[in-house]
Order: structure tokens, then C-alpha cells, then sequence
């Protein structure tokens, strides 16, 4: 009986060590604080965009991986590929943007 508590101390710590080493950030994967973060600069992206009449804003995907904002998808020319790389550059928390959208 007098095992039994510091056996169960011992795996309960482990579980909880286990459980935060796991929601950790790596270098290729996001802990959930930046996950949210993300996702918070994403909808800023969008917004921007969206609020921009000279982008066709539809046509744009944004994707935002640890401040790093990649925006794929169509536009129509090389002005509006600037000019949506330029909203998005404004935008708080943005870090870095690649540009990988496609003239159509």
C-alpha cells in the first residue's frame, strides 16, 4: 500500500511530461500557441485582401506557417500579384511573404 501513491506520483508525472513535450514547437511543426498565432495572421491576410477592390481576392489562398505568409492561387496580372503581396506585407505579424501566385 505504501507503494502504490509514489508508483502513481511517478506515472502521473510522466503522463504530464509526456503531454507538454508533445504540444511543443519543433522546427517543421507549430505548438498549438503558434498554431493559433497562425491562424490570426491568416484571417488578418484575408481581411486585408478581401478589403482591397483591386485584388481578386477570391482567387487568392493564404497560408501562414510561423509568421511566414504564402499566397498561391490566381490573379490577373503582375500588378495585382504586387499589389496583394504589399496588403499582406502590412498586415501585423506577418514576417516573411512568398509569393507564389500565377497570372491567368
Amino acid at each position: 500500500m505504501k507503494l502504490i501513491r509514489p508508483i502513481a506520483a511517478l506515472l502521473s508525472a510522466i503522463i504530464i511530461a509526456f503531454t507538454v513535450a508533445a504540444c511543443a514547437p519543433t522546427e517543421k511543426t507549430e505548438g498549438t500557441g503558434g498554431y493559433i498565432d497562425d491562424s490570426v495572421v491568416t484571417t488578418k491576410v484575408k481581411a486585408a485582401l478581401l478589403g482591397e477592390k483591386t485584388i481578386r481576392s477570391t482567387q487568392i489562398t493564404v497560408t501562414t506557417f510561423k509568421g511566414r505568409v504564402q499566397l498561391s492561387g490566381f490573379v490577373r496580372s503582375q500588378d495585382e500579384a504586387r499589389a496583394a503581396v504589399d496588403v499582406t506585407k502590412t498586415v501585423e505579424g506577418v514576417r516573411s511573404v512568398a509569393n507564389d501566385l500565377i497570372v491567368k
